[in-house]
């Protein structure tokens, strides 16, 4: 079944009935059997159908999903959505929202159906070239502009750019280099650099083989941090849809982590931040593999949630 609603007559009964006080056959008055065509669904109709059919399929807040995918369609926002709930809807954005909730209906991430996503005060393309940010990982941001406004800072796996830009958006920092090693990674951070103007640099390099003779003063990454088998038991809107590549790290969830914790002291200068995203389960794993390395006043963070998210650490003034 479409959105839009099809217009349709009905023709007049074939049959006449007969007069109680004559036994000619009498017209039904045109006036009194007319029916109508059907004019366009509310678009109010559309959204609470769509959000019956998201519920359905599993979506944990259907009707907000469904305001939103309506307010991206019309090109408007989820109030003026809600504002115009007794409108008749067009047809082509009728026709465009069954299509948008049938991709999201498929399983498909809502931040890749709208393609973009919000990020701390930046609105960044979103699709599967990347994962997608989430709320989270803008504590990211927080701790490292409490340790380090300026200078020069780097991002290792920067996939949309979202905390490379972020940086650049919020900081003072003289340059702000983006990493990852995936092209297409790369062309989707360039494309947000070019959307929210930020001037960032990007290099594509597995972690920091590139970036030979640089040195930085603060050190972001969110690298994956998710066990094979935990990989493995993702729901499906996240696994069919997300790249692996920046999910899983391995039997343990710390092959990235580790290798970012080993190569850090060559990438910042004496007194230069680490802060990065950890899983919250092998918190405590990452500070002890740090304190190993010679890393100084390595803390865990917890996240708006309270569980143990992020790690920071200084790298000592000695090589």
């Amino acid at each position: 079944m479409t959105a839009s609603a099809s217009r349709s007559t009905i023709s007049p009964p074939s049959w006449t009935a007969t007069s109680r006080t004559s036994s000619r056959p009498c017209a039904w008055r045109a006036g009194r059997r007319r029916v109508r065509s059907e004019g366009p669904v509310a678009i109010g109709g559309l959204i609470e159908a769509a959000a019956l059919r998201l519920r359905a399929a599993g979506v944990t807040k259907p009707r907000r999903e469904a305001h939103r995918l309506w307010a991206w369609v019309s090109r408007s926002s989820p109030g003026e959505a809600y504002l115009s709930r007794d409108r008749g809807a067009e047809h082509e954005p009728a026709r465009e929202f069954e299509r948008a909730v049938g991709r999201r209906i498929a399983g498909e991430p809502l931040a890749y159906v709208l393609g973009s996503t919000g990020f701390r005060h930046l609105t960044l393309r979103c699709d599967r070239r990347a994962l997608i940010p989430r709320p989270e990982t803008e504590g990211v941001v927080e701790l490292a502009l409490e340790r380090v406004l300026s200078g020069r800072a780097v991002d290792l796996g920067t996939g949309t750019g979202c905390l490379a830009l972020a940086l650049a958006r919020e900081g003072r920092f003289d340059e702000v280099v983006a990493v990852d090693s995936s092209a297409e990674a790369l062309a989707l951070a360039r494309e947000n650099a070019v959307l929210t103007g930020g001037g960032i640099r990007l290099i594509r390099s597995d972690l920091g083989a590139a970036l030979r003779g640089e040195r930085f003063d603060l050190l972001v990454a969110n690298p994956p941090y998710l066990t094979d088998a935990e990989y493995g038991a993702l729901d499906p809107s996240v696994k069919a849809w997300e790249p692996r590549s920046a999910l899983a790290a391995g039997a343990d969830g710390l092959e990235v982590t580790g290798r970012i914790l080993e190569e850090g002291p060559r990438l910042l200068r004496p007194g230069g931040w680490l802060v990065m995203e950890l899983d919250s389960t092998r918190s405590g794993d990452a500070a002890t593999i740090a304190r190993s390395l010679g890393w100084a006043e390595v803390r865990v963070h917890d996240d708006l949630f309270g569980r143990p998210r992020y790690l920071a650490a200084r790298r000592e003034h000695l090589e």
